[in-house]
């Protein structure tokens, strides 16, 4: 029976305020760090352009990275219909255990001691089932978010796939329902008896930035950079 439609288009219930920690969620170390809030999920993932994708082939544990993007309780990744594991998604119920991981590096903490160095991080790890999406509505909606993904508004300038290039692209989801984030901030955490140490000891951050866009050599000189672009 097809879901039945939501106000996010996915045909899930609406997100509560925090997903329910599990065996698999809950970090064996420094638990304090993990967070289930929807918001700090969400905000991490809907700031990310890739996405590592495990699972396991014939025995093996594999990680892929890949584009991936969000559409309200679930995650679109996308990739050829020749590729194995998107394959397999649709090969058999339930479909592809897997697991996705999406991490921003904050900073780089150098503490006096080797043992205590470490990086300001924030993260998501998501479990779960991953399946084909066959409704032609639901792949467009996703293949847009995922163009998205990397430039808001960059779905809406430019051509849409054509049948064959849709024939050769399979889109896989993976509900958000076994999710948890784990934070990292703040300075070195040194032993009390290295502080008197000679060595240098703090935070270098680390920020993402954009250079100026480089047009392509065949692009008509007419056309200028776009405002959605020249936002970033």
């Amino acid at each position: 029976m097809p879901d039945t439609p939501t106000p996010d288009g996915t045909g899930l219930p609406e997100a509560a305020e925090a997903y329910d920690p599990t065996a698999r969620t809950v970090p064996s170390r420094s638990k304090q760090r993990a967070s289930y809030d929807h918001t700090t999920v969400h905000s991490i993932l809907d700031t990310a352009y890739l996405c590592h994708l495990g699972f396991v082939r014939d025995g093996a544990p594999v990680v892929l990275p890949t584009l991936f993007a969000r559409v309200g309780q679930r995650l679109y990744v996308h990739g050829s219909t020749g590729s194995r594991p998107l394959r397999e998604t649709g090969a058999a119920d339930p479909g592809l255990a897997v697991c996705l991981t999406v991490t921003h590096v904050d900073g780089l903490v150098l503490a006096r001691s080797a043992f205590h160095h470490s990086m300001n991080y924030r993260s998501v790890v998501v479990h779960g089932i991953a399946r084909t999406v066959t409704d032609p509505e639901e792949r467009r909606t996703a293949l847009d978010a995922i163009v998205d993904q990397v430039v808001p508004g960059r779905s809406k300038d430019s051509r849409p796939a054509d049948a064959k290039e849709l024939a050769a692209t399979a889109v896989i989801r993976l509900d958000l329902d076994e999710v948890s984030a784990k934070i990292r901030t703040g300075g070195p955490n040194d032993d009390p008896a290295d502080l008197s140490l000679p060595h240098w000891a703090g935070v270098v951050p680390l920020t993402p930035g954009y250079a100026a866009p480089v047009p392509s050599d065949d692009l008509d000189p007419a056309i200028q950079v776009p405002d959605y672009l020249t936002a970033l």
